[in-house]
C-alpha cells in the first residue's frame, strides 16, 4: 500500500492512472470491518484482527489520507487555497449528512428489533440506551459528533480528520516531511498527555482523532512523492524480511491470548512491554504492524497485476470505488446480522450465511451504484465528479 501510485506530478495538463490496488484493498477493509462488527462471529477468527495488532481501520484510514491527497492536491496548487478548501469542505458535509442519516436508520432498526423481540439487551449492546431513554440529550450530543452508536466510530473520525486536511494539505505540497514531523509532534503529545474527544454519555471517542491523523496524515505524505522518497527502502530483501519477521512475530503474540499455553513461553519482561495495546491512541506497535502489512502489499501486488482486472477481484474493487456508501450499508448489516445470529441457533453455519450474504448485498448495492454512476457520466447527468474517496485520483 506504501508504493500504490505512480510519480506524483504537480501539473494539471497531466492525469493520473487510477491505481485500483486503492480500491480493492479498501473495499477488502470494508469487507473486514462489517465481518469483525458482528460479535462472535467464527469468520472474525480470520481477519486481520486476530492475525496481529492492527485491523481493518488502519487501512481504511491510510487509504483514505492516501486518496484525499491525490484527490484535492491539484486543486489546492492549481485553484489556490480557498477553492481546494471549499471542495474539501463540501464533502465533509457530505460525509456528515451521511452520519446523521445513518444514525437514523440505525437508531430505527435497533429500536425496532429490540422491541419485536423484546430484548432491550440489543439496545445496550448497540449503545443507543440514552438515545432511547434521553432523546432530547442524546440527540444534541450526536449532532456534535460526541455520541457514537457501536461500530460507527470510524466515521466521525473521518469527518474530523478531513476538516483539518486543506491545512495538512497546504502544508504538505509545500513542505511534506516538516509536516509529517509535525503530525508526528502532535501523535506524541496527545499520547502523552493524554488528549482526547470527550464521548457522550462517558468516556471518550473509541478511535482518537488526535492520534489516528499520523496514519491519514502518512497517508497523504506518500501519495504527494513520500512513496518514492522511500523505494529504496521498501524494495529492500532486508526490509520485507523484517517486516514479514515482525509480522510472524505478533501472530504468535495474538494466537497466545486464544492459547494459553503459548503463553507460557512469553517471559513477563515481554508481556510488560507490549501491554496494553492501545487502538484507541494508535499504539506504535499497532502502526509498525499496519506498516509491515503495507511493505508485503507493495511487494506483492504491483500496480499492473492483471488480476487486478480480473472478474474475480472485481466485486472488492467495486465496494472499495463506493466506500461512503458500502461503509454505511456494513454497518446496518452488522448489527442486523448480529440480531439474527442471536435469534437464531447462532451456529458457526449460520454466522458463516449471515457474513457471505451480508458481503453479497454490499457487493450488490455497489454494482448498483456503479451502473448509475456510469449511466450518469453517459448521458450527461452528472456534473464533474470530486469525490475524496475516489482512490485513483480524480477530481
Amino acid at each position: 500500500m506504501l508504493m500504490m501510485a505512480t510519480e506524483y506530478k504537480a501539473s494539471a495538463s497531466e492525469t493520473r492512472e487510477r491505481d485500483l490496488r486503492l480500491d480493492f484493498f479498501r473495499g477488502l477493509a470494508l469487507w473486514l470491518i462489517f465481518i469483525d462488527h458482528i460479535p462472535n462471529n467464527i469468520l472474525g477468527n480470520v481477519t486481520v484482527r486476530n492475525l496481529g495488532f492492527s485491523d481493518a481501520a488502519e487501512i481504511f484510514v491510510f487509504i483514505s489520507g492516501y486518496s484525499a491527497a491525490i484527490a484535492y492536491s491539484r486543486a489546492m496548487q492549481n485553484q489556490g487555497f480557498l477553492i481546494a478548501s471549499a471542495r474539501i469542505l463540501k464533502r465533509v458535509w457530505q460525509l456528515y449528512v451521511a452520519y446523521i442519516f445513518l444514525l437514523a436508520m440505525f437508531f430505527t432498526h435497533v429500536a425496532y428489533v429490540a422491541h419485536t423481540f423484546e430484548n432491550p439487551l440489543f439496545a445496550e449492546e448497540m449503545n443507543i440506551v440514552d438515545l432511547l431513554q434521553q432523546p432530547d440529550v442524546a440527540l444534541p450530543r450526536a449532532l456534535v459528533l460526541m455520541f457514537n452508536p457501536a461500530n460507527m466510530d470510524i466515521l466521525p473520525v473521518y469527518i474530523v480528520l478531513l476538516l483539518t486536511f486543506p491545512l495538512a494539505l497546504w502544508l504538505l505540497l509545500r513542505a511534506p516531511n516538516a509536516t509529517l514531523i509535525l503530525s508526528l509532534a502532535l501523535y506524541a503529545a496527545a499520547g502523552q498527555f493524554e488528549w482526547h474527544f470527550t464521548a457522550y454519555p462517558q468516556g471518550y471517542w473509541v478511535i482518537n482523532p488526535l492520534n489516528w491523523q499520523l496514519l491519514f496524515v502518512f497517508g497523504a505524505w506518500c501519495a504527494l512523492g513520500g512513496t518514492q522518497r522511500l523505494a529504496p527502502l521498501l524494495k529492500s530483501p532486508i526490509t520485507i524480511i523484517l517486516a514479514i519477521t515482525y509480522l510472524l512475530f505478533a501472530f504468535l503474540i495474538v494466537r497466545s491470548w486464544y492459547y494459553p499455553t503459548l503463553s507460557a513461553f512469553k517471559p513477563g519482561w515481554l508481556h510488560d512491554f507490549l501491554y496494553p495495546i492501545d487502538k484507541t491512541n494508535l499504539d506504535p506497535l499497532r502502526f509498525i504492524h499496519f506498516l509491515c502489512y503495507a511493505v508485503l502489499a507493495a511487494w506483492l501486488v504491483p500496480q499492473n497485476w492483471s488480476a487486478l482486472r480480473s472478474p474475480w477481484l472485481k466485486p472488492a474493487i467495486l465496494c472499495g470505488q463506493h466506500s461512503l456508501e458500502i461503509f454505511c450499508l456494513g454497518v446496518f448489516l452488522s448489527a442486523a446480522g448480529y440480531f439474527v445470529i442471536t435469534e437464531t441457533s447462532g451456529n458457526w453455519l449460520t454466522q458463516i450465511a449471515v457474513s457471505l450474504a451480508g458481503i453479497a448485498i454490499m457487493v450488490a448495492v455497489a454494482a448498483w451504484l456503479d451502473f448509475f454512476k456510469k449511466f450518469n457520466r453517459k448521458y450527461g447527468f452528472d456534473g464533474r465528479v470530486a469525490d475524496a474517496d475516489i482512490a485513483g485520483g480524480y477530481a
